[in-house]
C-alpha cells in the first residue's frame, strides 16, 4: 500500500499526492511531539540493536495530530513492511487471521480506530500479540474444531482517537502507550513552511504565522489550509501566500481568527440566541444546527472546549463568558462576574 492510499477517498488525485508528499518520513524529520519522539527512538533503537521486533506500540490522540504518519515512520525506521487496517473493517476474527497469517517477519501491523475492533477479533489478537499465533475456528457446535496457527514476530501500531473505549486486556498488551498532544502555534509555523517548500508554494513568515494560528493545533488542518490559501492566492492574488492573503483567503472558506468554522460557530450562536447560553443536551443541540450528535461531539466540542469557548457540564453543554464575547455578545451579568472564575467552564464535565 503506497502512501498515497492512506489520504482520504473523497480526495482527488492532486489532493492525494499532495497530503502524502508532506508526511514525515523519519523520526528525525517530525517537528514537535519531543516527548514521544524521544520515547520511540530508545524502542526501535533498542530493538535494532537486538535484532527483534520491538514491543507493541499504542498511539492515542485527537483525529490529524499524526498517528498514522508515526506508524509508517516505525516501519520505515525499522526496515520492514508495513501492513495496514482499521478496527470497523475488522468485523471477524477470520478477517484478522487472514491479516496476522500474512505477515512477514517483523512487519509492522497497523490498526486505526482500533477501539472499534469486534470483540470475537480484539480476542483472537490477544494470542497473537503475547505468542504469536492464533486459533481458528472450523465449523459450529459440536464439531467445531481449533486449529492452531502460528504467526510470524511483528509488532501491533494501534492507533485512537478514545484511549478510554479500550479494554483493559488490550491496552496491558501494549509495551510502549504514547499520547500525541496538540501543537503549539511555534510548531505549526515551521511545519506549514516546511509542507510549503514541498509543496512548492511561495509562502512568508507572517504568511505562516496567520494559518498556523487558525489550525487548531492539529497538522491535518494546516496543511489543508496551506492548499486552500494556495488556491486562492493563485487565482485571486500574485500566487505568493503572505498575512493578507490568507487572511482573505479564509474568510472566504469561513475559517475565523480561532480556526473556528462554520458549523463551530453555528454550535455556539446556537447554544447562545436560542438557549441563552445553555445548558442545554448534546441532542437538542444538534437538532438546532441540522447535524448528527456524534458530529458536534467528535468533530466540533474538543476544539471549543479546549479553547474555553464550551463546558460540559452535568446538566448539559455550557456556552462560556468567552463565546459570548467571541459572538459579539455581552454575557449576562446574572451569570459571569467580570475577573471572576467562569463557574461553568471550570467545573464542567463531560456528560
Amino acid at each position: 500500500m503506497s502512501e498515497r492510499d492512506l489520504v482520504s477517498g473523497y480526495a482527488d488525485e492532486a489532493e492525494r499526492e499532495a497530503e502524502a508528499s508532506v508526511r514525515p518520513k523519519r523520526l528525525a524529520e517530525v517537528i514537535g511531539q519531543h516527548r514521544v519522539r524521544e520515547q520511540l527512538e530508545l524502542l526501535l533503537g533498542s530493538a535494532l540493536r537486538r535484532g527483534r521486533p520491538p514491543d507493541h506500540i499504542l498511539l492515542s490522540g485527537a483525529p490529524g495530530l499524526g498517528k498514522t504518519t508515526m506508524a509508517m515512520i516505525v516501519a520505515a525506521e525499522l526496515g520492514v513492511g508495513l501492513r495496514i487496517t482499521s478496527g470497523p473493517a475488522i468485523e471477524r476474527s477470520g478477517d484478522l487471521a487472514a491479516i496476522l497469517t500474512g505477515l512477514a517477519t517483523g512487519d509492522v501491523l497497523f490498526i486505526d480506530e482500533i477501539h472499534r475492533i469486534a470483540k470475537p477479533a480484539e480476542e483472537l489478537l490477544y494470542s497473537a500479540m503475547e505468542d504469536f499465533r492464533v486459533d481458528v475456528v472450523v465449523g459450529k457446535g459440536p464439531g467445531a474444531t481449533a486449529i492452531p496457527l502460528d504467526v510470524e514476530p511483528f509488532t501491533l501500531v494501534g492507533a485512537t482517537t478514545r484511549a478510554g473505549l479500550l479494554t483493559g486486556p488490550m491496552r496491558d498488551r501494549f509495551g510502549f502507550v504514547g499520547h500525541l498532544d496538540f501543537y503549539p502555534p511555534q510548531e505549526l509555523e515551521l511545519l506549514v513552511t516546511r509542507s510549503a517548500r514541498i509543496l512548492d508554494v511561495p509562502i512568508t513568515p507572517d504568511g505562516a504565522v496567520e494559518i498556523a494560528g487558525r489550525s487548531r493545533g492539529t497538522p491535518r488542518i494546516a496543511n489543508r489550509l496551506l492548499r486552500r490559501v494556495r488556491d486562492y492566492a493563485e487565482v485571486r492574488a500574485d500566487g505568493v501566500v503572505n498575512q493578507t492573503t490568507a487572511r482573505a483567503a479564509l474568510r472566504v472558506y469561513d475559517v475565523d481568527d480561532l480556526g473556528l468554522d462554520r458549523l463551530d460557530r453555528a454550535v455556539l450562536t446556537a447554544l447562545v440566541d436560542s438557549f441563552g447560553g445553555g445548558p442545554v443536551g448534546l441532542s437538542t443541540l444538534a437538532v438546532a444546527v441540522g447535524e448528527q450528535p456524534d458530529t458536534v461531539e467528535e468533530v466540533c466540542e474538543p476544539f471549543l472546549v479546549r479553547a474555553g469557548l464550551l463546558a460540559r457540564t452535568p446538566r448539559g453543554r455550557v456556552a462560556t463568558a468567552g463565546a459570548w464575547r467571541h459572538l459579539g455578545r455581552t454575557p449576562p451579568a446574572h451569570r459571569f462576574l467580570e475577573g471572576a472564575p467562569d463557574l461553568f467552564g471550570g467545573a464542567a464535565t463531560e456528560s
